[in-house]
């Protein structure tokens, strides 16, 4: 598996295309603009699977056109889908089910829902690697309405200290150092009202 991380857009925004080197196909998560240096990024690979982490304007901006593009499956949850300015989308081919996993030849993604920062929120399990977007930043979280009963419930998956945490916005880092830095999921497993 090869992960490639880039910022897009004017509010940086983190998008990684996985590629499962044995077959070269791919997924891309998350997608904010439809550029050269997206389909550079894309590269020669086979592009199988849009798995978006919500539906804001700023993760979905290209996810219509790369779809049509690559005739690729788009993910998406039914929340996050109503064709405004905040949410752009109004259709995707599938939302998730929770602990479903998505595969990509030897690729796995498994979703959990993580509502707060929108309705749809989910964060994205692959290997090592946990693409949450804007559910959880290094040391910080998305906006939101009520996040505690996500971040409890982020905090007890069975997901390894060493996973690396690869957020829609910001840096990277562990699971491990958000579960023992990251104020707002302490707070939460605290029992602390939402913020």
């Amino acid at each position: 598996m090869k992960v490639i991380s880039e910022k897009f857009g004017s509010m940086d925004n983190n998008c990684s295309l996985i590629i499962d080197e044995k077959t070269n196909q791919s997924a891309l998560v998350d997608c904010n603009e439809f550029s050269q240096k997206m389909i550079d990024m894309i590269g020669d690979t086979d592009l199988k699977y849009i798995l978006l982490t919500h539906g804001h304007f700023d993760h979905v901006g290209s996810a219509e056109a790369l779809r049509r593009k690559y005739h690729a499956v788009l993910y998406c949850e039914a929340d996050d889908l109503a064709g405004d300015k905040m949410y752009p989308l109004s259709e995707a081919d599938h939302g998730y089910a929770e602990g479903q996993t998505v595969t990509v030849d030897e690729l796995q993604f498994t979703a959990w829902h993580t509502p707060g920062h929108t309705p749809g929120s989910v964060v994205l399990l692959c290997g090592e690697y946990l693409f949450c977007g804007d559910t959880l930043f290094a040391g910080s979280i998305g906006r939101t309405d009520a996040m505690n009963a996500s971040l409890r419930k982020l905090a007890k998956l069975p997901i390894p200290r060493e996973t690396q945490v690869l957020p829609g916005h910001g840096e990277f880092s562990t699971f491990g150092e958000e579960l023992d830095n990251n104020y707002f999921i302490r707070s939460a497993l605290r029992g602390n009202a939402d913020f």
